[in-house]
């Protein structure tokens, strides 16, 4: 497939403003290895947001010959709402707020706090349950390939975006397989690199329309794709 590099962003011409072009995530998985081919057994880290992010990047990892971590980074949801997120939180405390939603939100300082605590537990907790006692590899001077199964706002992703930063990473590329149009550019200027297969433009977006098959990735299932993949993972890169 013919790929269209724009600045930072490398995209497939072929998939631009086409919906259901994925069957699933292993599929969207397959598509994005073959974008980055270029980094098949380098001295890369592919680095996956659960739970939605996984299928997509253990496909990667797998096709890549790439060791897989985790980037667990949550968003802090509103109380009557459990879909919608006013923030987030990244595995190493990196908390963002979405303060141009947040004015418009008649939220107390109270339960802001409340939902940055109730957050950060969830991420400790998902840390425990994919990576067990494991620290964070020592990402300085390191490339990593973060993944997603889409960008819809992006904020969630640019807070682990800034948790990479603060890592140490001297690499950080991000990988999708479906993007709106503003928010890749928006992503792509605070990364080296966007890969981002089916980009489309237009008053709405929706990630599930790039998906003939979608549902929602239960923890449990993220977590038995994940293990499966990294049982017999190649080492983690060195530095350099």
């Amino acid at each position: 497939m013919g790929k269209r590099t724009t600045g930072k962003v490398i995209e497939l011409l072929v998939l631009h403003d086409r919906l259901r072009v994925f069957r699933d995530r292993v599929h969207a998985g397959e598509i994005l290895a073959g974008m980055l081919e270029n980094y098949r057994t380098s001295q890369t880290l592919v680095m996956a947001i659960p739970a939605g992010g996984i299928p997509v990047a253990a496909v990667l990892a797998r096709t890549l010959i790439l060791p897989l971590d985790v980037a667990v980074v949550s968003k802090i949801t509103l109380p009557w709402n459990t879909e919608a997120g006013y923030g987030a939180v990244a595995f190493d405390g990196t908390t963002r707020l979405n303060r141009d939603l947040l004015s418009r939100l008649r939220l107390s300082e109270g339960e802001i706090e409340e939902g940055k605590a109730a957050t950060a537990g969830k991420v400790a907790r998902r840390i425990e349950r994919f990576r067990g006692n494991r620290p964070y590899p020592d990402l300085i001077r390191e490339r990593v390939i973060l993944v997603d199964d889409g960008l819809a706002s992006g904020f969630t992703l640019l807070v682990g975006v800034e948790a990479l930063k603060k890592s140490g990473a001297r690499e950080i590329i991000v990988a999708v397989p479906t993007g709106s149009s503003s928010t890749v550019q928006r992503v792509a200027a605070e990364v080296d690199r966007l890969y981002c297969a089916n980009i489309r433009g237009g008053w709405s977006f929706a990630v599930a329309d790039a998906y003939e098959r979608w549902t929602d990735v239960s923890e449990e299932e993220a977590l038995r794709i994940y293990k499966s993949t990294t049982a017999a993972r190649p080492e983690t890169p060195g530095k350099g």
